[in-house]
């Protein structure tokens, strides 16, 4: 494709001797932070709806994947062709109720498929934990979601959402008796099982934990700049407007 082999000309041309030189001192890993944020900018721009954005941020994830393809082929690694075509063997590859003859019956027997495909691929077939592939740089959130999600494929796993909900209330219980005691790692651990279950929870009801509290962060903020814009109309320091005045501002933002 003619636009893709314009984008490798010029990251190629930014990498040599005539480039750029930051990006000719970029490696592998200085530019895994970049493209963590890059992905976090297309995530927002998603859930914003906003087609501009999503424009513009899936180009900056393209451009990662190709400065990373573009080092790896300078080190006789692989190149950008290699890693579409390793793309397009694994979809085809894990789709053989597509380009096979094989059967399926909804999306359900779909993800198992694609779950016990992907076990049997090169360099997969030795791991020894279910969990093995689930990287634990992941934001602990969507970590524990992928691991839960991993066990209930095996059958470990809740009976219904309202165990579960029953759980909440009982690591809820035991933070609550922590604080009591006033017994700081006990709070740690306490809180970190009751998210965890709360994680637990959302993924028995069908709910992303991870949009779900992006959305509940939005809505936290959107208020708060109510009150923040009162404060800068009154000329007075948001520290310095009464709680009761800043709780009647977030009602108020909060009925709209």
């Amino acid at each position: 494709m003619k636009e893709m082999d314009r984008l490798i000309r010029i990251m190629e041309t930014l990498r040599g001797p005539d480039g750029c030189p930051w990006d000719a001192e970029q490696n592998h890993k200085s530019m895994v932070k970049g493209l963590i944020e890059e992905v976090y900018e297309l995530v927002d721009a998603v859930e914003h709806e906003n087609a501009d954005e999503m424009l513009e941020e899936l180009g900056d994830v393209l451009l990662h994947v190709v400065f990373h393809s573009i080092i790896a082929k300078e080190d006789n690694e692989f190149t950008m062709a290699d890693v579409i075509d390793r793309l397009g063997d694994k979809l085809i590859y894990r789709h053989p109720h597509v380009f096979g003859d094989v059967k399926v019956e909804g999306t359900d027997e779909v993800v198992r498929n694609w779950a016990r495909l992907k076990r049997k691929e090169s360099g997969k077939e030795n791991r020894r934990s279910i969990f093995d592939g689930i990287p634990e740089t992941l934001p602990a959130l969507l970590f524990a979601l992928k691991i839960q999600t991993a066990a209930a494929r095996v059958k470990f796993d809740w009976d219904s959402a309202e165990g579960v909900v029953d759980k909440v209330r009982e690591e809820l219980d035991e933070v609550v008796e922590a604080v009591r005691d006033a017994a700081p790692d006990a709070i740690a651990a306490e809180i970190g099982d009751l998210i965890f279950s709360v994680v637990n929870l959302s993924r028995m009801l069908g709910v992303d934990p991870e949009s779900a509290l992006r959305q509940s962060n939005r809505k936290f903020t959107t208020r708060f700049h109510a009150i923040e814009e009162a404060a800068r109309q009154q000329d007075i320091r948001l520290s310095e407007m009464p709680m009761e005045e800043k709780e009647r501002l977030w009602q108020a933002e909060k009925k709209k």
